[in-house]
């Protein structure tokens, strides 16, 4: 009878086991989800986002994220320098402000 008892027990141990695999199954499939549809692609973008700021150029035509149009005048390791408006004055901006570059450049 103990042998009856105990292979009962442990085939409800592996289907409360079974269960709870089945129960979390749609959680990790949101996270994954999640995973893909967010966080991925918004790396991605930060990625592309630094790559632009550190190619930058002498020349080129840049937003600021304040809305600051200007051209790029100087670069140095963590600012620019940028000339804006018709009387060309001079504002010194870090790079981690720029939200664009407009200038085109040649990938070559």
């Amino acid at each position: 009878m103990n042998s009856i008892a105990l292979l009962t027990a442990s085939g409800t141990e592996s289907a409360s086991a079974l269960s709870l695999v089945v129960s979390m199954l749609p959680l990790v499939l949101v996270i994954v989800i999640m995973y893909f549809m967010l966080i991925r692609p918004q790396k991605k973008k930060e990625k592309e986002t630094a790559k632009m700021r550190n190619n930058l150029q002498v020349g080129d035509e840049i937003v600021t994220a304040g809305g600051i149009v200007g051209r790029v005048v100087s670069l140095r390791e963590d600012t620019l320098l940028i000339e804006t408006g018709s009387n060309n004055t001079k504002i010194r901006i870090k790079r981690w402000a720029i939200q664009s570059c407009e200038t085109i450049h040649d990938d070559v």
